[in-house]
Formats: C-alpha cells, sequence, structure tokens
C-alpha cells in the first residue's frame, strides 16, 4: 500500500492543476445540488420490531386519515390570580383563540377546552389541542406565526399562555462556540507548524471536505428523509478527521523534507508512509459508523452512513488534495526544525527545490515526547495503574446511568414548551405530560365491545394510573384507543414500569377474548427505544471491535497491540459516559455546560458515543503506534522504538487531540439537547483517550511486554497480506538506488 500510495501522492504534487480543480468541480456540484434540492420532509422516526411502532402501524392502517404523525400543539391557559378559566370573560377569550386557530389551512382539528372537558379540578387552568395535517418540520412558518399569534392575543387580554407540542419545533444551530472551536484549531496548527501556510493546508482541505459531505446531505435530505441533526453530526465529525488527517500528512511531509528530499519526493512519501496510517484510522472510523445499521434504527443507520461518507471524503482529500496544495505552497512549508519545527537541525533549500542538511552544530536537545516517553518506559507499572486508576474513577458516574428521549420537561425553563410542560403538571399531573395510548385490536375477537371494556377496566385497576378515557372505536368497529394517564412524569421509573404492566395484562386479555392489546405514545416509544437500543449494545461492540481488532492485525502484524487498544477503548468511552452523566444528569458544572435542565442521558448516547469514540481511538492508535512499529521493523528495541515514535508523533498526535477536542467541544452550544451532549461526550472521550490511554497506558503497556508486544504466529504471518504501513517498500527502494526519476517513470506508466 505504501508503494501505491507513494505515487499517487507524487502524482497528486505534479498534476496539482488537475486534482484541485476536480474537488472545486465536486464541492459546486454538492453546492449547486443542495441549493436546487427541495426542501427535506418529514423525518419519520420509525423503531422497527417494537410493540409502539406496531401498534402506530396499526393506527395508521385502522384510523386512516388521522394524520397520526402530523404536528401537535397545547395551547395552555392559566387565569389571573383569584380568577377561574370557566369566569365568562376568561371563557370568551379561549373560545376566541379556539376560533382563531381553527382557520389555520394546515390545522386537521382543534379541541375546545371546555367539550373535551379539559380544564383543571380547581379551574385555573385549561388548554386546547390542536393538531395539523403535517409534521413540525414541514409546517409552513405562516401557520407557526399564526399559532404565535393567537397565543399573544390571548396574553394581552389578560391569561398566562404558554404552547406545548412539536408545532414550534425549530431547525437546531450550533451557535457561536463552533467557530471558536475551529478557531482554536487553527491556534494549534499554526503553533504546530509555526506557518501560516502550513497551518492554513489542513483547515483549507477540512473545510472542502465538510462542505462536499454536508452539501451532499442537504441535497439527498428530502429524498432520503434525512433529520437536521445529520448533517449536524456529519459536520462535526467531518471537520474533527478532516483536520486531523491533512495534520499527519502535511507533518509528515515536513519530516521528509528536513531529511533532504526532493519536495515531491517528500511529498509521495508523507503520503506513502502517514497517508497509510490515515487510510486504516479511517477505515475504523467507517466500520465504527456503518456499523450502527445493526442497531435497527433507520434514523441512526442514516446518521452512521452520512457521517461515514463525511469521513471518506475527508480521507481521499489528505490523500490528494494535501500533496496537490503542498506543491502550490513550494518552499512556503519549511522543513521540520525551521521557525519552531519538530527538530533542531537547521536546513537551506537550494535552487532545484532539493532540500540539503547542514552538518549539527551540538546535539539536538530531546522533545517533550521524547523526554515524556522515556519516564513512561523506565516507569510503566507505576504509569499504568495511575491511568487504569485514574479513569476507573471518572467512570463511576457511569454506574448511575439513566437513559431516556427528550420531552419538553428537558427544554429550558425560559422556552414556552417547558412553561407549557410545568403548567399541565401543575394543572393535571406530572403523567399528563406522557399519556399512554393503548391501542385494541379486536378483529379476531367475537365480542368487540366487551374486550374494549375488559381492557379498560383491567387498566383501571393498575396502580400508578390517574384517568382511563373510555374506548373509542373506528369505524369498522374492530379496533379502539383509549388513553391511560399516570401518575408519575414520563421519563421517570414509575410509567415505565406502569407501560410493562398493561402489556403484561394484555397477554392475559388476549387469551381471554383473542382481542390483543397495544401501547403506543411518545412516551411507550422513548421506553421502546431504549430497550431496543441496550439489547444492542453487546451485538455491536461485537461486531465493530471484532472488525477493526482484524484490521489492526493486518496493520501491526500482531495479537497484543490491537487487543490492547480495544481494551483501552473500553476505559476510555467508559470513563466519558461517567463524565456525561456527572455533567447531564447529576448536574455537575452544568451551568458552565450551557446545561439549563438535568435529566436522563439521551438514550442514543451510549450506542453512538461507543461507535464513533471507537472509531478515533482507533486514529490515534494507529497514527502513534504505526510509528513505533516503524521503528522497531527497522532494527530498534522495543523501549527505544517505544521512544522513537514518541519522539516523531507525540507533539503531533497531541495537536490532532487538542484539535478535534476544540472542533467537538464547538459544538455545545448548540440548541439541540443531542448534539451538545454528544459534543461533550466526544470531545471529553478524545481528551481521555489521546492523553491518558494512548500517552500514558499504551507506552506503559508497550514497555512491559517488550518484544512480545509484536508477536504474531507463523502461521498468521504468512497468512495475513503484507500492506507496508511502515513504507518498508520505499526504503527497500533507496536501498536499491531506485530513484525519483525511476518512479516518476512508473507513475507515467
Amino acid at each position: 500500500m505504501a508503494t501505491f500510495l507513494y505515487k499517487l501522492g507524487r502524482l497528486a504534487f505534479r498534476r496539482r492543476h488537475f486534482v484541485a480543480l476536480i474537488w472545486v468541480a465536486l464541492l459546486t456540484l454538492a453546492g449547486v445540488g443542495a441549493a436546487s434540492a427541495p426542501p427535506a420532509g418529514t423525518t419519520s422516526f420509525s423503531i422497527p420490531g417494537t410493540e409502539a411502532q406496531k401498534a402506530f402501524d396499526l393506527l395508521e392502517q385502522r384510523f386512516p386519515g388521522q394524520s397520526a404523525d402530523g404536528a401537535t400543539a397545547r395551547v395552555v391557559f392559566k387565569a389571573p390570580s383569584g380568577e377561574k378559566m370557566t369566569d365568562a370573560g376568561n371563557k370568551a377569550t379561549v373560545e376566541k383563540t379556539v376560533d382563531e386557530l381553527a382557520d389555520g389551512s394546515e390545522v386537521a382539528s382543534v379541541a375546545d377546552p371546555y367539550t373535551g372537558k379539559a380544564v383543571s379540578k380547581d379551574g385555573t387552568i385549561a388548554y386546547a389541542s390542536v393538531r395539523y395535517d403535517v409534521s413540525g418540520m414541514e409546517l409552513e412558518e405562516s401557520t407557526k406565526h399564526a399559532l404565535e399569534d393567537a397565543a399573544e392575543q390571548a396574553r394581552d387580554a389578560g391569561l398566562t399562555v404558554e404552547v406545548g407540542g412539536d408545532a414550534l419545533q425549530a431547525v437546531p444551530e450550533t451557535g457561536a462556540t463552533e467557530i471558536i472551536g475551529i478557531a482554536v484549531a487553527a491556534v494549534v496548527l499554526v503553533i504546530t507548524f509555526g506557518s501560516l501556510v502550513a497551518a492554513g493546508l489542513p483547515l483549507l482541505t477540512a473545510l472542502i471536505g465538510v462542505g462536499i459531505g454536508v452539501s451532499s446531505i442537504t441535497a439527498l435530505a428530502s429524498a432520503l428523509e434525512l433529520g437536521s441533526t445529520t448533517s449536524i453530526l456529519a459536520m462535526m465529525i467531518g471537520l474533527a478527521v478532516g483536520i486531523d488527517y491533512a495534520l499527519f500528512i502535511v507533518s509528515r511531509y515536513r519530516a521528509e523534507l528536513a531529511e533532504g528530499r526532493e519536495r515531491e519526493d517528500a511529498a509521495g512519501r508523507a503520503v506513502g508512509t502517514a497517508g497509510s496510517a490515515v487510510v486504516f484510522a479511517g477505515l475504523t472510523v467507517v466500520i465504527a459508523l456503518v456499523g450502527l445499521a445493526v442497531v435497527n434504527i433507520p434514523m441512526l443507520t442514516k446518521m452512521g452512513i452520512a457521517a461515514a461518507g463525511t469521513v471518506a471524503i475527508a480521507v481521499l482529500i489528505a490523500l490528494t488534495m494535501i500533496p496537490a496544495l503542498l506543491g502550490y505552497a513550494g518552499r512556503r512549508v519549511k522543513p521540520a526544525g525551521a521557525k519552531g519545527g519538530l527538530l533542531s537541525r537547521r536546513r537551506r533549500d537550494d535552487k532545484d527545490g532539493r532540500t540539503e542538511p547542514r552538518k549539527e552544530t551540538g546535539p539536538a536537545k530531546a522533545n517533550l515526547g521524547t523526554r515524556w516517553a522515556s519516564f513512561v518506559v523506565r516507569r510503566p507499572l507505576a504509569v499504568l495503574l495511575l491511568g487504569v486508576i485514574g479513569l476507573g474513577a471518572a467512570a463511576i458516574p457511569a454506574s448511575d446511568l439513566e437513559l431516556g428521549l427528550p420531552d419538553d420537561g428537558s427544554q429550558p425553563t425560559s422556552t414556552t414548551q417547558r412553561r407549557a410542560y410545568d403548567l399541565l403538571s401543575e394543572g393535571f399531573g406530572p403523567g399528563f405530560n406522557g399519556p399512554l395510548l393503548v391501542v385494541v385490536d379486536a378483529k379476531g375477537s367475537d365480542a368487540p365491545k366487551d374486550a374494549f371494556t375488559q381492557v379498560s377496566d383491567e387498566i383501571k385497576g393498575l396502580d400508578g394510573v390517574v384517568a382511563v378515557t373510555p374506548p373509542a372505536p373506528n369505524k369498522g368497529g374492530d379496533t379502539a384507543t383509549i388513553s391511560v394517564i399516570p401518575d408519575s412524569k414520563p421519563s421517570s421509573v414509575q410509567t415505565e414500569d406502569l407501560v410493562h404492566a398493561i402489556r403484561d395484562a394484555g397477554g392475559d386479555i388476549k387469551a381471554g377474548t383473542g382481542a390483543e392489546t397495544l401501547v403506543t405514545g411518545s412516551t411507550a416509544m422513548n421506553i421502546d427505544v431504549s430497550e431496543k437500543l441496550n439489547d444492542a449494545l453487546l451485538p455491536y461492540l461485537v461486531l465493530v471491535v471484532g472488525l477493526a481488532f482484524l484490521l489492526l492485525i493486518v496493520v501491526f502484524r500482531s495479537i497484543l497491540v490491537p487487543l490492547k487498544a480495544a481494551l483501552g477503548f473500553l476505559l476510555s468511552v467508559m470513563a466519558a459516559l461517567g463524565a456525561v452523566v456527572a455533567v447531564f444528569q447529576w448536574g455537575w458544572l452544568s451551568g458552565l455546560m450551557g446545561v439549563e435542565e438535568t435529566g436522563p442521558v439521551m438514550s442514543m448516547m451510549p450506542i453512538f458515543m461507543v461507535g464513533v469514540v471507537f472509531g478515533l481511538a482507533m486514529d490515534y492508535e494507529v497514527f502513534l503506534v504505526t510509528r513505533m512499529r516503524e521503528a522497531y521493523v527497522h532494527g530498534e528495541k522495543p523501549s527505544q522504538a517505544v521512544v522513537t515514535g514518541f519522539k516523531h508523533g507525540a507533539r503531533v498526535v497531541t495537536a490532532a487531540a487538542v484539535i478535534m477536542m476544540a472542533v467537538f467541544a464547538g459544538f455545545i452550544g448548540s440548541s439541540e439537547a443531542m448534539v451538545k451532549m454528544i459534543g461533550f461526550g466526544l470531545a471529553i472521550a478524545v481528551f481521555f483517550d489521546a492523553f491518558v490511554v494512548r500517552m500514558a497506558i499504551v507506552p506503559a503497556v508497550l514497555a512491559l511486554l517488550g518484544k512480545k508486544a509484536w508477536w504474531l504466529p507463523k502461521w498468521l504471518d504468512r497468512a495475513l497480506p503484507n500492506v507496508d504501513v511502515e513504507g518498508e517498500g520505499l526504503r527497500t527502494a533507496d536501498e536499491r538506488g531506485s530513484g525519483p526519476d525511476e518512479d516518476r517513470e512508473l507513475v507515467r506508466t
């Protein structure tokens, strides 16, 4: 592989005009497609294989035309102090508001509080239910404005009015902190390279890659039903890996220049060596993201595939556009060691662009990476124990992990949705915000009406039930819906227990009447999603870690190194989950992170973090340990190979980790709770993995293992393909005397 990528890098360097034109054309094409694409339609959140989804599908079939997936709004009214909603003046205001809401072109129905018995027992709070023909993301702005205007007019009449439901949902915003994250990345690149030109190359290529990826997602959003969160997550991951992959190739290019190589040859060798690591690191990320399909949640599968596509683009751009831009930059990109580079030897460029070394003026001072690695090699056991104990302590909060999906109760108190949620809880009880919808399918029953009544009576006798509405049959009389109000809030354990109790009772009812009882609604759907994700976590881990383990065996030609990489990942991801629980569930440092409301961790968070963090963790493993492997196969002792790997790779890996943390942390300012949580979780996971696992635990374990770390059974060594990540083929060509001219002729043919 190294030889092929070497040729590709030189070809891109020499044909830079053609390469740059291709990528600019792709960016333009994707941008035009995004601009001309129809707006994204409804994003169906289906969970195949769950009871809640089965009930929802049954409703679509048996109750046609009721817009089961349409947007809803609850306009909640509260009377002034000392008054009631049944007073003549307040009642007239509410009825006027209901009439105005019913005039909307996209409104399917409006339920009057007084005819629908939607007034609290003390008479101070009432609500009107509004159902629309289309989903919240498809509602026209004029419809949303009409809803807000109607509420504002009722406020002007003296009532407290808030609007809940999904009718006012908006596309999530990432906030200004995203720009700050990119700015931090730029500063780190300038410090690392000591050059604005060299620092600008990774940023430029990453932005082009993300531009192509996100524009393509936008162009396909309507056809593939991609949600707004999909593009945000693709942008988050694409920016991080795009900058990092380019950073490693540019760093290796400068190191090759410092060895006295001609610029075109240096570009080829940078792509052949660091580029090989980029390919395999990118493959691990793609495997982890595409592997999300095993969960069988379409939305999560689409998010993973879209992000994986952006990562693949980042890899291709790093392998082709970076060497092309290096050709444009010329002498403006200095060798390592010049003006703040990695090495201390002074270099000079001749007129032909060839870089020749000058004699050393004295012994080179060991850099920080060398000094740290030397310390770890001397004290491996102490460093290993300290790292494992520290991550174990950070992971302790994960034992209290509670999973759930967000509702209006998790919104900031400054939003009208959250205030409507609180008013409904005050007037009707906490369970009113998460009613359970029971669907009774009596098509196989001889007495459907008796079955409906039996189900209703059975539910009334369960603990934790506040109210049960009478069965509402369809026109065919074979299916009915029953609304159940719990006495606990939607995200509580008590509500989850009630859902299971109703389902258990349904089994006995089916045996006696032949009618099937199904529980659905947003609350039941959230419970089913959490359980489905929990059940899928272990198979997902086995699939992703197993595939990546096999891939790393091929890369490192070792059994213990990939095993150590996987175990280190488990430590970092558990510590990161512990930090997420501490901030978003316990409320530690919640003000600093902009978390206005604590609550359960997103159901998708653990499995999504496992996938993404594993891929990113393998990035640093491949980049850092590949240099160690390169030194070892070229004759160095195992302990010295560890020090050499850190000498050449520690500074660059550190810069890459800081950049990735900055990019992820930039998304903490998002208005979308899921994006905020994932941004924080990935940022802290990169910190744990890069600076504790890869910088401390990995060298300590390798120092303890010695030569055993690189052991591979002979039969397996013969069976595995030789991918030559270390660039041994290039070194062999040098020893044979194969110069750049011969390689150039090989590329042309």
